[in-house]
């Protein structure tokens, strides 16, 4: 007969997930680089080998100032940064002026039907230390595929998705979206893996 697994011990080992609750352990998040942002995280910053979604009302509200810290972090340690299909060129001057390594960056250009499967495969390949994403045709079963594919290939991925997709249902670790308002650009958790989403929102700047 098979060893019977005590649940405690399954949370323990990371075998299983309860919602709303940590892990034995505690915080094992990799920080953010915004030390405001990873108080509000129950994992203390972004989740490892895991989709991260970002929701967007428009391109260029801050999203990549978000994941600068870590892009350089990742990249001066010697990993490399893929950017499959971004809705426009990236200009190499301003990622070096903000600490990235343009030697860890890769650019993969793909058009709207191939570039779920581009995003897919550079995940899973585990050559990578972290994914970014901008896939236009998205469906939760894709989403669970790039959530499977970063949890198989050990890798940060990030999805960048309009704001109109916040009221579906989606496989991501964690769900960041960007809400405008009088004091500008304000990032609101929708949903975290390991606890509530905090109802406080987290702005750039902020420590």
């Amino acid at each position: 007969m098979a060893a019977v697994v005590a649940l405690e011990d399954m949370l323990a080992a990371r075998t299983l997930w309860h919602a709303g609750r940590l892990a034995a352990g505690g915080a094992d998040g990799e920080p953010t680089g915004h030390a405001a942002l990873d108080a509000l995280l129950p994992q203390g910053g972004w989740p490892r080998a895991a989709l991260t979604e970002l929701l967007l009302p428009a391109d260029g509200v801050g999203e990549l100032a978000l994941l600068v810290p870590t892009l350089s972090r990742l990249t001066a340690a010697g990993g490399t940064v893929a950017l499959v299909a971004p809705p426009y060129l990236p200009y190499a001057p301003a990622w070096q002026a903000a600490g990235v390594d343009l030697a860890g960056l890769q650019v993969v250009e793909a058009g709207p039907a191939d570039a779920l499967w581009a995003f897919e495969q550079c995940l899973r390949s585990g050559a990578c230390a972290a994914v970014l994403g901008w896939p236009e045709r998205a469906t939760p079963q894709a989403l669970r595929r790039l959530q499977v594919a970063a949890d198989s290939g050990a890798t940060f991925a990030f999805a960048f998705r309009d704001h109109r997709h916040a009221g579906n249902p989606s496989p991501a670790a964690l769900r960041l979206e960007a809400v405008r308002g009088d004091a500008g650009i304000a990032w609101q958790v929708r949903k975290c893996r390991g606890g509530p989403a905090p109802a406080r929102a987290f702005r750039l700047g902020a420590c």
